[in-house]
């Protein structure tokens, strides 16, 4: 039987700000720039780069660890560009893998961003038929 995560938004003021909550885990607050909103949150389309950062980090992570790979540290830093016509997505996604391992060469990061984007990232299997994902890596030993 398939696993179903389940998430709740609620709105929490006379705008568009929202708390998003899933399990225990603290509440996320979304909102919108004015003045439709007060931008006091995420935007929908930023809290899609930080699932997909997170899900990418993830799965890199964890598959270059299981390379036997020391990780001292790791970051993703998205961007998207978004389209000029509404709706407003994404046409263009840039991930950036940084990598602070002593041992991690070239052909494993790249390895690894390979099979998290062919088969391991749910989030990025969902998005990348729609946008175009570019990735680049920087390792600092």
């Amino acid at each position: 039987m398939a696993e179903q995560l389940e998430a709740t938004v609620t709105l929490k003021n006379q705008k568009v700000q929202l708390t998003g909550e899933t399990r225990s885990n603290p509440p996320i607050t979304f909102d919108y720039n004015p003045p439709l909103g007060d931008g006091k949150g995420y935007t929908g389309l930023e809290g899609l780069l930080v699932s997909l950062a997170a899900c990418s980090a993830t799965s890199v992570v964890a598959l270059l660890r299981k390379m036997g790979k020391h990780v001292s540290g790791f970051k993703v830093n998205a961007k998207g560009l978004r389209r000029d016509q509404h709706p407003t997505s994404f046409n263009k996604i840039f991930l950036e893998f940084v990598l602070n391992s002593r041992d991690a060469k070239d052909t494993d990061v790249q390895k690894a961003v390979q099979l998290s984007e062919e088969s391991i990232c749910p989030v990025w299997a969902m998005i990348k038929g729609n946008v175009e994902i570019l990735t680049d890596y920087k390792i600092i030993p």
